[in-house]
C-alpha cells in the first residue's frame, strides 16, 4: 500500500497522484482535503481542513513549519485522520505533494516518505526539515533545468532527483494543426492574476489576424484544455508546473507570464525556461502593446523542442523510484 498526500491548492498535486497510481501496480491511497477525483480506482481519505479557525495563532510553530496553527479544531482533526490510517495500514511509502508536516508525520510513524519539491526559494527552515526526513526528494523538472532552487544547500539539492515535467495527457505525436487563421489559447487558471478583460480585449484588437480562445476565469472554464491546447499555434500560461507539463507534452510554443505565488516558484521556473533554449517567450508581466508580433514570433519557435522538458516518462520514474 502507498499513501499519496494531495496538497489542496492547484490541482498539479492530484494530476501527480493520478498518473502514479496509474503506473502503480500496487494500491494508492489518497489524503486529501479534496474530494476524490474522477477516475481514482483507490482508497481515498477526506480530510477536515486545516484552517478552520477565525484566526491563525503562531501558525509556524516559531519559523520551524510552514502551518500548524495553535488551537484549529481541524489541524487536530485533520492529524488524527492521518495518524489513523498511517497506524491501520501501515504503507511502505509516504508521497507528501507537498507537506512538510505531513512527510514529518509520516516519518515520526516510521514510515519512508518521498517528497515532491517545487521550484523557488526553498531554503528556510521548514523545508530544510521536510528535505533532511525524507529517503527520497523528488522534482517534477528534467535535468537541464538550471537554478530551480536557488539558494539551496548543496547537500540538499544534490539529493533531489528531476524525473522531468509529469503531465496528466501523453505526448502528442507529430501532426498537422488544423487549417484556419492562427490559433492562440490563453490559459488563466484560479490561483489569481493581474489580468482584467479590457487588457485581453487590447491583446486582442492588436492581433485580430489571431483567432483567440480564453479559458479559465476569464473566459470558459475547462477542466480538459487539452483539446484547445493541441488546436493552438501558440500558448499563453503562467508558470505553473501543471500547465508547463500538459503545453510541453502538446509540443506548443507557449508565452510564458509567471504570477506571484509563495517562495518565487514560478519566477524561479520561467527564468530556468528562458535559460534553457525551450520553445517559449518569457514576459514579467501581461504586456500592453506589441502582440501582434510577439505572437509571430513565438509561432516560429518549434515546439518540439519541448522534448526535453517532457518526454512523457515521469509518471514510469517516480514508480520505478517508489517500487525499489
Amino acid at each position: 500500500m502507498i499513501g499519496y498526500y494531495v496538497h489542496h491548492h492547484g490541482r498539479g498535486h492530484l494530476h501527480r497522484a493520478l498518473a502514479l497510481a496509474a503506473a502503480l501496480d500496487e494500491p494508492v491511497t489518497g489524503l486529501s482535503s479534496l474530494p476524490a477525483p474522477a477516475g481514482w480506482s483507490g482508497p481515498w481519505v477526506q480530510l477536515e481542513r486545516d484552517d478552520i479557525a477565525p484566526t491563525a495563532v503562531d501558525p509556524t510553530a516559531h519559523g520551524r513549519l510552514h502551518w500548524v496553527p495553535r488551537g484549529d479544531a481541524g489541524l487536530s482533526t485533520r492529524t488524527a485522520q492521518i495518524s489513523a490510517w498511517l497506524d491501520e495500514h501501515r504503507p511502505r511509502v509516504l508521497v507528501a505533494d507537498v507537506s512538510v508536516e505531513v512527510a514529518l508525520l509520516g516519518r515520526l510513524h516510521g514510515v519512508p516518505v518521498v517528497t515532491v519539491v517545487l521550484p523557488g526559494q526553498r531554503a528556510d527552515a521548514a523545508h530544510q526539515l521536510g528535505f533532511d526526513i525524507s529517503t527520497h526528494l523528488v522534482a517534477m523538472w528534467p535535468p537541464e533545468a538550471q537554478n530551480m532552487l536557488p539558494g539551496l544547500p548543496t547537500a540538499s539539492r544534490e539529493r533531489v532527483r528531476p524525473l522531468g515535467a509529469l503531465s496528466r495527457y501523453p505526448v502528442r505525436l507529430p501532426t498537422s494543426r488544423r487549417p484556419g487563421p492562427p490559433r492562440v489559447v490563453l490559459m488563466t487558471g484560479g490561483g489569481g492574476d493581474d489580468l482584467t478583460p479590457d487588457r485581453i480585449d487590447s491583446a486582442r484588437r492588436q492581433s485580430e489576424q489571431w483567432e483567440w480562445v480564453v479559458l479559465g476565469r476569464h473566459g470558459r472554464w475547462s477542466e480538459d484544455p487539452r483539446a484547445d491546447v493541441h488546436d493552438a499555434d501558440v500558448v499563453i500560461t503562467n508558470a505553473g508546473q501543471n500547465s508547463l507539463a500538459e503545453i510541453a507534452a502538446a509540443r506548443t510554443a507557449a508565452i510564458v507570464i509567471p504570477q506571484d505565488r509563495p517562495y518565487d516558484e514560478q519566477r524561479t521556473s520561467a527564468a530556468a525556461l528562458a535559460a534553457g533554449g525551450w520553445p517559449v517567450l518569457v514576459e514579467d508581466r501581461f504586456p500592453d502593446r506589441g502582440w501582434s508580433e510577439r505572437l509571430r514570433r513565438a509561432q516560429h519557435l518549434d515546439g518540439d523542442a519541448w522534448s526535453s522538458w517532457c518526454d512523457g516518462r515521469a509518471a514510469e520514474r517516480l514508480a520505478e523510484l517508489i517500487s525499489s
